[in-house]
């Protein structure tokens, strides 16, 4: 047996020449030659693309980056995320845990204390996304350079 990466790009393949149907993850699963569930977030029901939405969302993406530097109880990692709600956090984080990226501790104490942290998951997905967010904070003279240039050519569009 292949590898997962194999085994899915077999299932590709072979969907893409006898016309099977796209994934339909969220009601009878297709499966590829080994049994196991092909998931494509490329496919509009698939609940892969839920999962992506929640760890690439504009909140998914900072909480496992700041997650990724320790545990954080709940107002310590709204502090660390600047500019998120409470409620926003909370809807994130629910998410994130249901997906098994992130872990919930709660102690009986008064008041409870909560704190989050990473599962493995949530580390192999946190180390990925942290390579995007250094690449983007090391691009962006260059994507600023860009804003301007797209911004100078639609003023001139629009004339004086």
């Amino acid at each position: 047996m292949g590898s997962a990466v194999e085994k899915y790009a077999d299932a590709m393949d072979s969907r893409a020449t006898n016309g099977s149907p796209t994934p339909a993850c969220d009601g009878e699963a297709v499966r590829d030659a080994y049994g196991d569930v092909v998931f494509d977030v490329f496919a509009g029901r698939c609940t892969s693309r839920e999962a992506l939405g929640h760890i690439t969302g504009r909140w998914g993406i900072l909480a496992l980056g700041a997650l990724s530097e320790g545990t954080y109880r709940f107002n310590a990692l709204r502090r660390r995320v600047d500019g998120v709600s409470e409620k926003m956090l909370a809807q994130t984080l629910q998410a994130l845990e249901r997906d098994g990226f992130v872990l919930r501790k709660a102690e009986p104490t008064i008041p409870p204390r909560v704190e989050y942290s990473l599962t493995p998951l949530g580390r192999q997905a946190a180390e990925r996304l942290l390579g995007v967010i250094e690449w983007l904070e090391a691009s962006m003279p260059e994507v600023t350079a860009a804003r301007a240039r797209y911004d100078e050519a639609k003023a001139d569009e629009k004339g004086p």
